[in-house]
């Protein structure tokens, strides 16, 4: 939060967009993590509030920027995203994604949108199985294939 801060002063919600932004989506504090810590850095001394428009707005004191530069030089955000598999980032946003089209056509779809919905994802649950089949290279892997010689 240090780091955010020493960039420009900001809300609660923006911290916490910008570390989910800043971390691929990996990382993001819920309210009930960064509220609790902006106070603890408001008690050390090192953050103040300021009402905005009945939000707070919170900034580093000259305390908090010399904290802020004794950090280390790279972000907390980038440390997480570093040791994350960019494949398993993409396999769990693509999910998110299709889970979100989902409940999208289950509000909003026609009962025939609804029911090709059902059958594409029946498909695409088969063809997933299917590919945990397959040897590394793409071809059927024998062993569960059912080829036991």
């Amino acid at each position: 939060m240090l780091a955010l801060l020493s960039e420009q002063p900001r809300h609660g919600y923006e911290i916490i967009r910008e570390i989910g932004e800043r971390s691929g989506g990996f990382w993001k504090p819920s309210p009930g993590s960064v509220y609790p810590t902006l106070q603890l850095l408001a008690d050390e001394g090192l953050v103040i509030s300021k009402d905005e428009s009945g939000k707070k707005l919170f900034e580093l004191t000259e305390s908090g920027r010399a904290a802020a530069e004794q950090q280390d030089a790279v972000p907390p955000w980038e440390q997480i995203a570093h040791d994350v598999d960019p494949v398993e980032v993409n396999l769990r946003k693509a999910g998110a994604t299709l889970a979100a089209a989902v409940a999208q056509v289950m509000h909003a779809g026609s009962e025939s949108q609804q029911a090709r919905t059902v059958d594409v994802l029946n498909e695409a649950r088969r063809t997933i199985y299917g590919l945990l089949g397959e040897a590394e290279d793409g071809t059927p892997d024998a062993a569960s294939a059912g080829d036991t010689e």
